[in-house]
């Protein structure tokens, strides 16, 4: 076995390019009009409009609660206010 005789077991796969005439004609395998027949054809992905809408939540980590206090009613209130007055 020389290095000149040696064949590959498969052949090689040449990529397809679309758009470009030749034996398909017209729209060349891409359609009617519209943005995908052009060349470039970008995209703009559908998840970045949606995430594009919403407001960014600024300053919401995981102290942002903190400052949040339960409110007191009735009688709670008051023996924290009569408390709050004695400790002065």
């Amino acid at each position: 076995m020389q290095f000149h005789t040696l064949k590959r077991k498969t052949k090689n796969k040449k990529s397809r390019q679309v758009g470009r005439g030749g034996t398909r004609g017209k729209t060349s395998g891409r359609g009617t009009k519209g943005q995908n027949a052009r060349a470039g054809r970008k995209k703009r992905p559908e998840l970045r409009d949606f995430i594009k809408r919403f407001p960014k939540l600024r300053g919401r980590g995981k102290n942002s609660l903190k400052s949040f206090q339960t409110q007191l009613k009735g009688e709670e209130l008051k023996t924290h206010l009569t408390a709050k007055k004695k400790n002065k």
